[in-house]
């Protein structure tokens, strides 16, 4: 076993008395020693229950022969974080996460790892690690928050966001305001939509690293307790039959996870952060890849914040496992690869089935023909934006707006507040980018306030930053390369004109090449906004958005 470079043999003597300092008997020790990474604290509520889902997963490795050690992460609530500067720290902690469980699990050699995440950056995070590592994996999420009620309707953290808008319009009072606030998140979990963190943790079960259940199982279930005793066990199993890490995630189970997403309609985010988890088992996803999955895969699932479903309902209509079951009728999957149940993905769904065809669409009657994401590409984007396409309304697929220039969210946040914003806008947010932000914050406060203030049919956004999971609307994101290395978008002047055409997969600054020679002759770096600490060395060592922002390894 691994582990026994800490506890076997005489020369470990010093190791083992440390080990019984702790309370460990000499029968623990001769048991696998299986790390439980636990990112349980009391700053996000989809992570303020981990400690009960933690015991449920040392119950199961007990029960099934093996001894769990505990140790922790850090986690950043990305709905807290929004709008100030500290949403600047959520993207870069994703790499602090996958390095202190690297970390943890050298200096003290387990013989495997149970993965307790539930919220944006720590899922592909840790999934990051466990590839980077490759020693015997299992991930098991928190679950996803119920949604609120609010006079008998369901409401989320969005609404929240989105009736901040409509209060600076006029339209909704402040006591309607405290109300919705007062309800919208219930309890524990990921907030209860399709926004990044749910995205997450079904591709997690997608790509097989976790098990079935793992994306939908509600946080409040007993089914949830009992999927991390389930986890546990299983951890012992993936280790007498050595199945590692990149046994499971090979180029056919990330072509898998890409399109589950598709059907699903997942956050934009998920095109950083699976082309991140792949490039740690040595696996280069092109965006091309999600343009050519997406063209051939049906939009099967209206979620939150596109659609009118939410987490707790494609749990009721039978879950992932139930969409890869309907994908697989037109051989859309592949069905070899093995996953963290031991089977694979084949056997997996074969007793799956879908419940409710108004909540897993059928493939003859999907919601729209194509996946949920498209990558654009143009002369402002020669590497790639990506836009969460089926969460635009009709009007906006294909426009043709004037240009209102904005160097930071907050300044763009507080004009479309503030009512600056007309009809047939496009918002241009620069200098958000990985490296320019630095951090590639997320920007829900400016995209919600569109919404909001009623123009989600008649104003983009466009940025080399991103969007939470939770934005709707013609919100055009993580183009590349970004303004801080000089990309086209640090070129745009204000009442430019811009040409959107999601279907055609393009995005167009409409200007004379030999006029944006000029500006770019003329452009100069701006001073980097923060330039000491942590998000100085990100700064440094990140790459574009189109990599998926990992960092350099030289």
């Amino acid at each position: 076993m691994r582990s026994d470079l800490m506890k076997k043999g005489v020369e470990k003597a010093p190791h083992r008395s440390l080990f019984k300092a702790m309370g460990y008997t000499q029968s623990e020790l001769d048991r696998p020693l299986i790390g439980v990474v636990n990112s349980a604290n009391e700053i996000i509520p989809g992570h303020i229950h981990l400690d009960k889902i933690a015991e449920g997963v040392k119950a199961g490795i007990r029960q099934a022969g093996g001894t769990p050690i505990e140790f922790s992460t850090i986690g950043v609530c990305d709905g807290i974080a929004m709008n100030h500067p500290g949403m600047r720290y959520s993207l870069a902690s994703r790499e602090l996460i996958a390095d202190s469980v690297e970390i943890m699990a050298m200096a003290h050699p387990f013989d495997s790892l149970v993965l307790i995440p539930n919220c944006d950056k720590i899922i592909p995070g840790m999934l990051m690690a466990a590839l980077r590592l490759n020693i015997p994996a299992i991930l098991v999420s928190g679950g996803p928050m119920l949604a609120g009620r609010l006079d008998g309707k369901p409401v989320d953290l969005i609404s929240v966001f989105e009736a901040l808008g409509s209060f600076k319009a006029g339209k909704t009072s402040a006591d309607e305001l405290e109300r919705l606030e007062d309800c919208a998140c219930p309890g524990c979990g990921s907030c209860a939509g399709m926004f990044t963190a749910n995205s997450m943790n079904c591709l997690a079960e997608a790509i097989g690293l976790a098990l079935p259940g793992n994306g939908t199982i509600p946080a409040i279930s007993a089914a949830r307790v009992r999927l991390a005793k389930q986890a546990g066990g299983r951890i012992l199993d993936l280790i007498a039959k050595d199945i590692k890490p990149r046994d499971i995630a090979g180029p056919k189970s990330f072509e898998n996870a890409l399109t589950v997403d598709m059907a699903l309609g997942c956050s934009t985010n998920t095109v950083l952060h699976v082309p991140a988890i792949a490039h740690e088992a040595g696996i280069d996803l092109d965006l091309d890849l999600f343009n050519s999955i997406s063209a051939r895969t049906p939009h099967l699932c209206s979620l939150r914040p596109g659609g009118p479903h939410f987490l707790e309902d494609l749990n009721a209509a039978g879950g992932i496992q139930a969409i890869m079951k309907e994908l697989s009728r037109r051989d859309l999957l592949h069905l070899d690869p093995i996953t963290a149940t031991g089977k694979t993905v084949g056997e997996n769904i074969g007793p799956a089935r879908v419940l409710n065809p108004e909540i897993i669409h059928t493939l003859e009657n999907p919601y729209h023909k194509q996946g949920g994401i498209a990558v654009l590409y143009g002369n402002i984007a020669p590497e790639g934006a990506v836009v969460k396409q089926s969460a635009v309304a009709p009007e906006m697929l294909s426009r043709t707006c004037n240009a209102r220039v904005f160097e930071s969210e907050a300044d763009a946040a507080d004009a479309i507040l503030a009512g600056a914003i007309k009809a047939g806008d496009v918002v241009v947010i620069r200098f958000e980018g990985p490296k320019g932000g630095p951090g590639m914050q997320e920007m829900l406060t400016p995209t919600a306030a569109i919404i909001g203030r009623g123009l989600g049919r008649d104003v983009a956004l466009i940025t080399d930053g991103r969007f939470s999971g939770g934005t709707q609307g013609a919100a055009i994101g993580h183009i590349s390369p970004e303004a801080a290395v000089g990309g086209p978008i640090a070129l745009v002047e204000e009442g430019d004109r811009i040409l959107i055409d999601i279907p055609n997969k393009k995005i167009e600054l409409l200007v004379d090449e030999a006029v944006l020679e000029k500006r770019r002759q003329a452009w100069k770096p701006r001073e980097p906004r923060i330039k000491t600490g942590y998000l100085a060395r990100y700064a440094s060592l990140v790459t574009s958005g189109s990599k998926g922002a990992v960092l350099r390894d030289k």
